[in-house]
């Protein structure tokens, strides 16, 4: 995410240099960080999706216990959190492949890249949080 940040930053910047006559900042092509983002994010969901599967068939389900109902609280509130970056993302992809305006979609992707260091932050602070009490 931080890659296609920084990615639209600098065209953001280069955009009023390409609108003079003559001048042609050549036929550059970046890596598609956006758009493997995207596919790292919906892997995530899916393999949470199927580690679920797994417990349910180890038979460790939300009233087993108060640990498990806990591991199922924490998990399913990390995949709605995920779930609502992901459709950040899917957004910010949209408005790139629509070829919307660079600052329009500089918006988008600055948006999208702060919550997604916002929920890094958190689950550090959550890891932190667990390791302080244990």
């Amino acid at each position: 995410m931080e890659g296609a940040r920084r990615d639209i930053k600098r065209r953001a910047a280069l955009a009023p240099v390409q609108s003079i006559p003559g001048v042609s900042l050549g036929d550059e092509r970046s890596f598609p960080w956006l758009g493997v983002t995207i596919l790292l994010g919906l892997g995530f969901l899916a393999g949470q999706w199927i580690a679920w599967g797994e417990l349910r068939g180890r038979g460790f389900f939300v009233n087993t216990n108060p640990d498990s109902s806990f591991v199922y609280l924490l998990t399913a509130t990390h995949a709605v959190h995920l779930a609502g970056g992901v459709i950040a993302l899917l957004w910010a992809g949209a408005t790139s492949l629509l070829h919307k305006p660079v600052e329009g979609r500089r918006i988008v992707i600055d948006v999208t890249a702060w919550y997604w260091h916002f929920m890094a932050a958190l689950w550090i602070y959550v890891f932190a949080l667990l390791a302080f009490v244990k």
